[in-house]
């Protein structure tokens, strides 16, 4: 009864439109006045300790140095080289943009900001070309979910947090399904613009061309070598790549490109502290209700029934999947994580999985829902971008998301994608 009044309320909330953060909050304290006997300070004691963590830390970090390198001109000669290198392909725009999305979630590990970043002058760009506005803007959304799995991944931070995991491991194992998920995205891209007859963005680049465009993008693309080539070197810790990271687009933006000035920096710093707060506050309260869904052995109660109605292995884990899919629809990838990840983690153990697999496919399964209605940002972020209806963009995303869960399915059942970096 008490775990049906905790999510039932959570989702009426959630239909309502009230924040996640204020939703997750008020169901905690509605089910701990109603039948439990704790103190309701015990929210906002755990809410604070939930925030008071060194690895978690990277997030706000991570969050501004994307904000710089957008508006200190990173972003867009990274797109200068994704059009080299791919933009002689038939739909080069879109395979620009998606190749850009991957660049870019190597910087920023935010799927929103990705989107925000490449798909501001991308969409407009593929929309003068002659492309489908819905099409462009399904692109987007769609490439942008890389940003959270691609290292440097804020859900990764998160995961790691939650479970004792290293954050660095993770981030390793993020590279191939990362790459995976975008050649996978590119491919659909593909066909889709042969059939709609969508033109090349360039003409096959020169060797001298290819020199000149490197030459000018190497600052931008010496980012993530920096803050993923100190983490793995065991020279910084991941929060300290994300200070590192902060500290290099201030520099880059404002010394070597000259775009970053007083105004501009300034707008960068507070569009980023906006996301910043609303993203902590989430964080804190999520794990309020995380630590009430422990404290009455939620987690327990649900891996008996889970193993119980399913008796194979192939079936649990294509239950947790369809479970993942369906909750990214309606609630944030960040608090999903962190209330999710107690409950699943004993059973895929108990199962055999290594907890950095379960890590990639909580991240990419709850990523998913950045695309899908009716809580999707990515599709909300593109749909302002684009100003196409969100309906509109659902339809044309259905080809993209398809691959992105075929892509799940394949890191779930064959553990070398997640494991052959960290095996070597």
């Amino acid at each position: 009864m008490d775990i049906g009044v905790l999510f039932g309320v959570l989702f009426v909330l959630l239909a309502l439109s009230v924040p996640i953060g204020i939703s997750l909050g008020v169901a905690t304290a509605v089910t701990i006045f109603t039948f439990s006997h704790l103190p309701l300070v015990l929210i906002a004691q755990n809410a604070f300790t939930g925030m008071d963590s060194f690895p978690l830390l990277a997030i706000p970090f991570f969050m501004l140095a994307g904000s710089l390198m957008t508006y200190g001109g990173i972003s867009r000669r990274i797109v200068a080289m994704a059009e080299c290198l791919v933009g002689f392909i038939t739909g080069g725009l879109a395979m620009v943009t998606i190749v850009a999305c991957m660049f870019f979630g190597a910087i920023s590990g935010s799927a929103a900001a990705t989107v925000s970043a490449i798909g501001s002058f991308m969409v407009p760009m593929m929309v003068e070309k002659k492309y489908n506005p819905a099409f462009a803007a399904a692109v987007i959304s769609s490439a942008g979910t890389i940003g959270c799995i691609i290292p440097p991944s804020i859900p990764f931070v998160v995961y790691g947090v939650i479970t004792g995991t290293s954050v660095s491991d993770l981030f390793i194992a993020g590279i191939v399904p990362g790459i995976v998920i975008g050649i996978a995205l590119m491919v659909v891209a593909f066909f889709i613009s042969k059939k709609e007859q969508y033109p090349r963005m360039s003409s096959f680049p020169t060797f001298k061309m290819v020199l000149k465009v490197f030459g000018e993008s190497i600052w931008a693309l010496l980012v993530p070598v920096i803050v993923l080539g100190g983490i793995y070197g065991g020279i910084f810790t991941p929060t300290e790549a994300a200070v590192v990271a902060t500290v290099y687009a201030l520099v880059v933006g404002k010394f070597i490109y000259k775009e970053l000035t007083y105004e501009i920096t300034l707008k960068a710093f507070k569009d980023a502290i906006m996301v910043i707060g609303a993203t902590l506050f989430m964080v804190g309260l999520a794990t309020s209700f995380a630590s009430y869904l422990s404290m009455e052995r939620v987690p327990v109660r649900v891996g008996s029934f889970i193993l119980g109605f399913a008796h194979s292995k192939f079936l649990v884990l294509l239950l947790i999947n369809a479970v993942l899919l369906i909750i990214g629809c309606f609630v944030d990838n960040i608090s999903s994580t962190i209330i999710l990840t107690p409950i699943f983690l004993p059973i895929v153990t108990a199962l055999g999985m290594d907890p950095i697999q379960f890590g990639m496919i909580i991240s990419i399964g709850l990523a998913i829902g950045f695309s899908t209605p009716p809580y999707g940002c990515n599709l909300f972020i593109s749909s302002t971008i684009s100003k196409v209806s969100v309906e509109k963009i659902s339809s044309r995303l259905v080809p993209f998301i398809l691959a992105m869960i075929c892509c799940q399915l394949l890191f779930t059942y064959f553990p070398w994608f997640s494991l052959f970096l960290l095996n070597k």
